[in-house]
């Protein structure tokens, strides 16, 4: 047993020995016990004070989300073990004063980022909060709370440079106007498209699969690619519009995303009604256009309506008073046709609406969404219905105006040809 005792005793004292006789066993276990303390450190400020931290955040009066606090305490916590490598770094017997002083920098820089991450989440979560107030939308921060973060990281890239070279952020801060002058001229298109991309990301502008029109540069189709300097749009008709990522901050465009993540797409066009042919129903057109069932219910408050003003005013059988109309009736007919028709979504905007006449005749436009966003079956949708509106249309004593063409022309202004012995009316009328 004695014996044992003096060999671990030998053993000990030759450790010691060579632990004193040897500089860099020295440096290397001072450094793992840095590390391993730091270690320590961090483990006990993320387990320990940040959940202690999370709970009290929940007991108090305001509603913060903890998820989000949480992560920016967690990202703080990393402080820690950098701060205790940065102050012990020095105490590391037979270490180089170089690399002591290279890892200290590094350990600084490394503070400066994770604090410039800190105020930006921070930055971040003071904008959630404000959002909740009701005048947010009217009065939107996001932009100041952007230009803030700009500020942060600049500053922070600035300390952590000089901290990296161990010198003052001023003499680094005197040279930068020289240098930012340059910069500026050579990598001008760079920088633009930089800030171009952080602002078209940040507010979530542009996206790839997106269709987007651009008319000034030619450009109306999908975008497939979105890359610093540029962004690649496939048009219609399969070729490639390049356009500068800058330009889509500096020029307007139009993205059609709210069309698509909607549901349906837009019917605007209009019928335009030759204004000759817009009068009072009589009796004979009156029983005409009461064969259309989608009439009956128009039909009969419309009656109800016009007799009860007439008896109010005294214009039952005088000039003045109020009749059904064939355009009126016919703009009744498109709206009912619309609001039963299954392609038609009933829960958007649905308008059968006059615009201002003119020269060419009274525009009646139909303004109405589609259940679909496929362009074959949106086309066909809005092919349908104005294939029945125009075939429709003279049972209402209605008629399209349209330009008189050459054909036309000649047949108003030939003499009418001699009629063909034998040939019945129908065959003369074709001959003429």
């Amino acid at each position: 047993m004695i014996s044992q005792l003096d060999t671990a005793a030998g053993s000990l004292q030759t450790l010691s020995s060579s632990y004193i006789d040897n500089p860099w066993l020295q440096a290397g276990a001072s450094l793992l016990l840095l590390i391993g303390f730091a270690w320590v450190a961090n483990w006990v400020a993320k387990r320990i004070v940040l959940t202690l931290l999370l709970r009290l955040i929940g007991h108090m009066p305001f509603r913060v989300e903890a998820e989000h606090i949480g992560a920016v305490v967690a990202r703080l916590s990393n402080i820690v073990p950098a701060l205790i490598i940065q102050s012990g770094i020095a105490a590391v017997p037979h270490l180089p004063a170089r690399l002591a002083g290279f890892l200290a920098s590094l350990c600084a820089a490394f503070i400066i980022l994770t604090v410039a991450i800190g105020l930006s989440g921070l930055l971040s979560l003071g904008n959630d909060l404000y959002q909740r107030r009701p005048d947010a939308a009217n009065r939107p921060i996001k932009g100041y709370v952007q230009v803030a973060k700009l500020l942060v990281y600049g500053a922070a890239s600035i300390l952590i440079i000089a901290a990296l070279m161990d010198q003052s952020p001023l003499l680094l801060l005197s040279g930068l106007g020289a240098m930012a002058a340059v910069l500026m001229l050579v990598f001008k298109d760079t920088i633009l498209s930089l800030v171009a991309s952080v602002q078209i990301g940040s507010n979530d502008m542009v996206r790839v699969g997106d269709w987007i029109e651009m008319p000034q540069l030619n450009a109306d189709g999908d975008v497939i690619d979105i890359a610093l300097h540029t962004v690649k749009i496939q048009n219609f008709d399969r070729t490639i519009t390049t356009i500068p990522t800058h330009r889509l901050i500096s020029e307007s465009f139009r993205n059609w995303r709210g069309m698509q993540e909607s549901g349906g797409r837009r019917i605007m066009r209009a019928l335009v009604i030759d204004q000759n042919s817009i009068a009072f129903l009589g009796d004979e057109g009156l029983a005409a256009v009461s064969r259309f069932g989608l009439l009956q219910a128009y039909l009969q408050g419309k009656r109800d309506e016009l007799s009860r003003w007439n008896a109010e005013h005294g214009a039952n059988h005088s000039l003045d008073s109020r009749r059904l109309t064939n355009i009126g009736t016919f703009r009744a007919y498109v709206l009912a046709y619309l609001r039963a028709h299954p392609n038609i979504r009933g829960d958007q905007t649905l308008l059968v609406r006059q615009l201002a006449p003119s020269g060419y005749g009274l525009p009646l436009e139909i303004y109405a969404f589609a259940d679909t966003i496929i362009w074959a079956d949106y086309e066909a949708i809005q092919a349908d219905i104005f294939d029945h509106l125009i075939a429709i249309l003279p049972e209402f004593g209605l008629r399209l105006f349209q330009r008189p063409a050459g054909g036309d022309l000649r047949r108003g202004l030939a003499p009418p040809a001699p009629a063909r012995l034998g040939l019945d009316e129908d065959v003369n009328e074709m001959c003429r």
